[in-house]
């Protein structure tokens, strides 16, 4: 593991040097050790130049036939809307995408407008609550500005979801959602727009509609079935300024099944009293 090194401020009459060459201290450390361990010692500037060459322009999702469908996953600096009703995995993309950010050490900001985050559901979906802000505004020029204030805190990923029609509260103007692109586009921050129909107008780099899922059963004849899981389908509706290389895929949900034998506590036997015999 590489050991972060302040850089040490210079003394009186010394010369500063340049922040790239490291320092004379770093150098006579590093003398110290051989072999691998010398290349570990860094400073924190060298730790910074190191970790942003290393940065994705991308954030995976964790589905890989969304993140192929629009180049790879949510562009940073990008607004990216999901368009999908009820039972079109739209939902399941939303705490698929949260999981994905939180399980790598990132923080994360959900506006949940619909009001549909369970926080049990979403533990179980491999969702890091401790790296994860959820605020649930009441109307929707409330959940802009929820969003437009996460993307300006430094949130790296930032989810609107809308829930479902109708979406609460007044249409916003065109406007508003070019600001708030325009402010993901300034500070590098990758936008999920999850709404039930077309709401961002043109803001919206890749739109992105779910198709309605069908079930997946198992078992045949008149016995009874299981459910095993859910297929659906992606289907790329516009994509600015890029040909469209793919426009469908299709996407599986399955149902995780845990099956749990439960034994059942022994039931002691009650003592009944005697009964006398009545007299004749």
């Amino acid at each position: 593991m590489p050991l972060e090194i302040p850089s040490t401020p210079p003394r009186e009459g010394a010369v500063s040097s340049s922040s790239s060459s490291p320092s004379s201290d770093l150098i006579a450390l590093r003398s110290t050790w051989t072999g691998r361990f010398s290349r570990q010692i860094r400073t924190a500037s060298e730790l910074m130049v190191a970790s942003g060459d290393q940065t994705s322009s991308s954030w995976a999702t964790g589905v890989e036939a969304f993140d192929e469908l629009i180049g790879g996953g949510l562009p940073r600096g990008t607004l990216v809307e999901l368009i999908g009703r009820r039972s079109s995995g739209r939902w399941a993309m939303v705490l698929s995408a949260l999981a994905a950010a939180t399980a790598g050490g990132e923080a994360a900001l959900l506006v949940d407008l619909g009001e549909q985050l369970d926080p049990q559901l979403a533990e179980a979906a491999g969702i890091d609550l401790s790296r994860l802000l959820w605020t649930s505004p009441r109307w929707l020029g409330d959940a802009l500005m929820c969003a437009e204030l996460g993307i300006t805190a430094g949130f790296p990923l930032v989810v609107l979801d809308l829930g479902l029609p109708p979406v609460r509260g007044r249409r916003v103007s065109p406007g508003a959602w070019l600001r708030l692109a325009r402010t993901a586009s300034t500070h590098g921050t990758a936008l999920l727009l999850a709404s039930p129909y077309r709401s961002s107008g043109p803001a919206a780099e890749w739109v992105v509609t779910a198709q309605h899922a069908r079930p997946l059963w198992q078992g045949t004849g008149r016995g009874p079935r299981l459910l095993t899981g859910l297929q659906g389908q992606f289907e790329l509706t516009r994509q600015r300024g890029r040909p469209r290389a793919l426009t469908k895929t299709s996407v599986t949900w399955t149902v995780a099944e845990r099956l749990e034998t439960v034994a059942e506590p022994a039931v002691a036997p009650v003592a009944r009293p005697a009964v006398a015999p009545r007299r004749a």
